[in-house]
């Protein structure tokens, strides 16, 4: 709570170009939870210790909430469970051309997308998975005469515990279950701007990326090369096309199979990979790229591009909206398409949240799952979403295509946010691999998520969070999956000492399955070391 009136006060503040905060702390809760479609009602205490902190300078920009937490129940069928949640991102400049930038995530998602879809993840919720991811990695900015030259690398890990029953229905297709992967993308670039050696600018580019995952020796390997040139045909407006080569190739073994033809399963009821399988090949494609579009630049608060062209094979399309409408509220909308894995995806989500974030409405464990609204939308852009990536977490590769929007402001005593998305995924596998059921799956989601959070006084805050998800897996014989839910908390501080009253209701209906609706109450203490 301290940390979230911080952030008020550091937005309004005209020193924030240069402060700094650090606030270590204790917890101790008492919360109770109650299935409204059984009657059935737990109780627990939970103790927790967490730090919160931010830096904003001209050499440094971040901030880091983190969170341990141990849950003591008291009977019933819940059981002793640790949590570790949290989210920090911060970029440091070296020198004027180099910097540093780096991410880690820490939260519990929904794992298969076909089961069950809880929202508040505190209690023993069904289809539900620990996920672990950093990156990390250099940025160079430099010019050379009249050309600009970038290049950048990036290192992603990822991690995610096998889920325990997910809810599905008996018989239903075995999907397997993501463990670890790393990525290792490098990019460069050297153009010069419209005017500098031409009427035109023009943009010479290219990348390498590799993605290795464990789950059946899974192997991503992506290289492009392409030139962009971007013609003004007025003060506002110019026009972009660019054309390059393009190789993409997905490769991974087969499953061991038992002697009824089903794949063996480790501890954790993941595949277990057949050593003497052949690499077969997943997704393949090698050819021509090229896109076309239009910038429209009004002013330098906004800026839309949208563009389509040719890729993968087929049309794409692709386009965004940064837009700060007031200098205490921004937009930002992306419309994309991509080959990608949920590594990959889940590293460049993470990449592209703002240094300085809101940490409101987590009572309850769905904190940084989903949207994460910028806490100074006037220098750090409105937020952004990690529901595409969350929405199921796959072991196959799949191209991407959807749209995020992304709405927020700070403006005095008062903080919202709004995020609202679709996405789609088109899954890949090798056609002959035994055990596979996702070969040319489709599957997708929509999802909306709104906070807001207003300081009643100098030490005083209330919170809401609503959100709704729709999951649509594309397996035959599964059908959608409806989630919805609310949380609401009020803070006040007493010197060092917070206290917290916070109430969550959430309800999903998975089909062939009886709506589920659960209601969750929980009232704590917090001791702050500052």
């Amino acid at each position: 709570m301290r940390a979230a009136l911080f952030v008020v006060a550091l937005a309004a503040s005209p020193a924030a170009a240069d402060t700094r905060y650090l606030i270590p702390y204790v917890e101790v809760g008492q919360a109770i939870g109650a299935d409204l479609s059984t009657d059935d009602v737990v109780t627990w205490t939970q103790l927790a210790a967490g730090v919160d902190a931010g830096v904003s300078s001209r050499q440094a920009q971040g901030q880091i909430s983190a969170r341990y937490e141990r849950r003591i129940p008291w009977g019933g069928d819940l059981v002793d469970q640790d949590m570790l949640s949290g989210l920090a991102r911060g970029t440091v400049k070296i020198t004027p051309s180099l910097s540093f930038d780096a991410g880690a995530l820490a939260t519990r998602t929904r794992a298969d997308i076909r089961g069950a879809a809880p929202g508040l993840f505190s209690d023993n919720s069904t289809n539900v998975s620990n996920v672990y991811s950093v990156y990390l990695g250099p940025q160079l900015s430099t010019s050379a005469g009249p050309a600009q030259i970038t290049a950048a690398y990036r290192f992603g890990y990822t991690k995610v515990d096998a889920p325990a029953f997910t809810g599905i229905a008996p018989g239903a297709p075995r999907l397997d279950y993501f463990d670890q992967s790393t990525s290792h993308l490098a990019m460069a670039s050297i153009g010069t701007r419209a005017g500098a050696i031409a009427p035109f600018g023009i943009t010479l580019s290219g990348a390498i990326e590799r993605d290795f995952a464990t789950e059946l020796s899974q192997h991503y390997e992506g290289e492009f090369g392409r030139v962009d040139v971007v013609q003004p045909i007025s003060r506002t407006v110019a026009i972009r096309g660019g054309v390059g080569y393009e190789k993409i190739k997905a490769t991974q073994r087969d499953p061991l199979l038992d002697s009824n033809g089903a794949p063996v399963l480790d501890g954790n009821g993941r595949f277990i990979t057949d050593p003497n399988s052949p690499r077969r090949i997943a997704y393949n494609t090698d050819g021509l790229i090229y896109d076309a579009g239009v910038i429209w630049r009004p002013s330098p608060r906004f800026e839309l591009q949208a563009n389509a062209g040719y890729r993968y094979g087929g049309e794409t399309y692709f386009g965004s909206l940064s837009w700060r409408l007031t200098p205490n509220s921004a937009i930002r909308a992306a419309v994309y398409d991509g080959v990608s894995t949920f590594g990959r995806q889940l590293r460049d989500g993470l990449a592209g949240l703002p240094t300085a974030f809101d940490t409101g409405g987590g009572a309850f464990g769905q904190q940084f799952a989903g949207c994460v609204f910028a806490s100074q939308p006037a220098t750090g852009g409105a937020g952004g979403c990690l529901n595409s990536a969350f929405q199921s977490v796959t072991t196959a590769t799949y191209r991407a295509r959807g749209v995020d929007v992304v709405y927020s402001r700070t403006e005095g005593l008062t903080r919202l946010g709004f995020g609202f998305g679709y996405a789609n995924r088109k899954l890949y596998a090798p056609p002959a691999a035994p055990g596979i059921t996702v070969f040319g799956v489709t599957d997708e989601s929509y999802y909306a998520q709104i906070f807001y959070a207003r300081a009643l006084s100098r030490n005083s805050e209330v919170d809401a969070n609503l959100f709704v998800n729709y999951y649509d897996s594309g397996v035959p014989g599964m059908q959608g999956v409806l989630g919805a839910g609310a949380t609401g908390t009020y803070q006040h501080r007493f010197g060092r000492i917070g206290t917290m009253a916070s109430l969550g209701i959430y309800t999903y209906d998975q089909r062939n399955f009886d709506s589920q609706w659960s209601l969750q109450g929980l009232v704590g203490a917090r001791y702050e070391f500052r």
